[in-house]
């Protein structure tokens, strides 16, 4: 496509790459509990701690939470103490809280998995590191497909629904962290030698105070921001985070007979990070497409088309007694709305805030994660509630048609405002 062609001989590579593979570790470690959370709890059952429900929902969350409140606490650190410094101090603490999981294995308490958990969302918060950082090196007009590349980089939560239940069947739960404590080092390494500051004939950083947050906080543009993103990426990391309890709890038969029957694998917590891992893969690949598409058309009509679809998705999800494998394809294509969705979102981002990239990142960035928390809270309260997830779904479904509402409100003023100059198709 046109918009990656013309990167050539823009900006910096190995930064843009170095952002992609920082995001995808980090984003890997963030989701890591998501694909381990029966395991888990079959562990702390035979050392006598059962976990109900709801604190099972708490751990899942908690990451997701935890890394959403970091993203403006990063985002801060990158105006302050640049890109690559606020990376390799978040990464360092992440290394630590996996090696923690690591070292206390079969013997860790569910108090101490709230600390891993907590830790783990500094990888979460990476966000309002790794997106800057790459957008920094390029003009306006491709930011869209910059920031699709980098955030892209969510393709992590793939592997860890694709190989997690497997490496936890064949060697422990406790060796998932010790592999991504080896891969985040050895990331963390390649990080420190490839990865830039833009130089000021770049990109001028602007160090901001705590009056300048609450400015941008009392702009309304950015929580409009706040909301589409709390449901594009807050839609994709709840799913993804909430995917394999929802198809355990839903699908299970159906999952154990197609890995008996096809894959001859009798492990159905596997089968259920495969079936997670192709439905999430949508969303991951897709996010740079969406933010290409946004950069041909215009942000805003993207989200029409990507919100549109994704309402109707969940209506029918949430409406219809689906097959499983409808269920699957309805899921899939959900996540990949969702991705394309977060892409066309950051393509607009930049350049309405271009100047205050650093903190509207964490803003923004902070409101997905939020969304993401709410997401699984619903759709656990949901199953409590009724022992289903009609109600989370549509629930969720009436929160996307209120966005593309929100769309239709701004869209005019948005367009002969600041998107007059901005640079790029608004």
């Amino acid at each position: 496509m046109a918009g990656f062609k013309a990167l050539k001989g823009q900006g910096h590579f190995p930064t843009l790459f170095m952002a992609f593979l920082y995001f995808d570790m980090s984003f890997m470690v963030w989701t890591m509990l998501g694909p381990l959370s029966t395991e888990i709890a079959e562990a702390l059952a035979a050392h006598g701690e059962i976990i109900t429900a709801g604190q099972k929902a708490t751990l899942l969350s908690l990451p997701i939470l935890s890394g959403a409140i970091l993203r403006i606490v990063l985002g801060f650190g990158v105006d302050k103490l640049g890109a690559k410094m606020t990376a390799l101090i978040a990464q360092a603490i992440v290394i630590a809280s996996l090696l923690l999981a690591y070292f206390k294995g079969g013997d860790i308490t569910y108090d101490q998995l709230l600390i891993v958990a907590l830790g783990l969302g500094f990888a979460g918060a990476s966000f309002a590191v790794a997106l800057p950082q790459a957008g920094q090196w390029y003009p306006p007009k491709l930011q869209g497909v910059v920031l699709g590349i980098a955030g892209a980089g969510n393709i992590g939560v793939v592997l860890d629904f694709l190989f997690a239940p497997k490496i936890a069947e064949l060697w422990g739960w406790e060796s998932v962290f010790g592999v991504g404590a080896i891969m985040a080092i050895a990331v963390f390494i390649a990080y420190m030698f490839l990865a830039k500051n833009a130089p000021e004939s770049v990109y001028k950083a602007r160090p901001k105070k705590v009056s300048d947050y609450l400015k941008l906080l009392r702009d309304k543009d950015t929580w409009w921001f706040n909301l589409f993103y709390a449901i594009s990426f807050g839609g994709f990391v709840g799913f993804a985070g909430y995917m394999k309890v929802y198809l355990m709890n839903t699908y299970q038969a159906d999952m154990s007979a197609f890995g008996l029957n096809v894959l001859d694998e009798p492990n159905v917590k596997v089968i259920a990070g495969y079936f997670g891992a192709l439905t999430i893969f949508a969303g991951a690949v897709l996010r740079p497409v969406g933010g290409n598409i946004a950069d041909k058309i215009g942000g805003v009509k993207a989200l029409y088309f990507f919100y549109g679809a994704v309402a109707v998705l969940a209506a029918i999800l949430a409406l219809l007694d689906l097959p499983f494998f409808v269920a699957i394809s309805v899921l899939f294509f959900i996540m990949a709305n969702l991705g394309m969705a977060n892409g066309a979102v950051f393509q607009l981002v930049p350049q309405r805030f271009g100047k205050d990239i650093g903190i509207m990142t964490g803003i923004v960035g902070c409101a997905g994660g939020l969304g993401g928390t709410a997401l699984i809270k619903t759709l656990g309260w949901s199953k409590g509630a009724f022992d289903g997830y009609m109600a989370g779904f549509l629930i969720f479904a009436a929160v996307v048609l209120v966005a593309i509402a929100g769309l239709s409100f701004v869209k005019t003023r948005w367009r002969t405002t600041w998107g007059v100059n901005a640079g790029g198709m608004i």
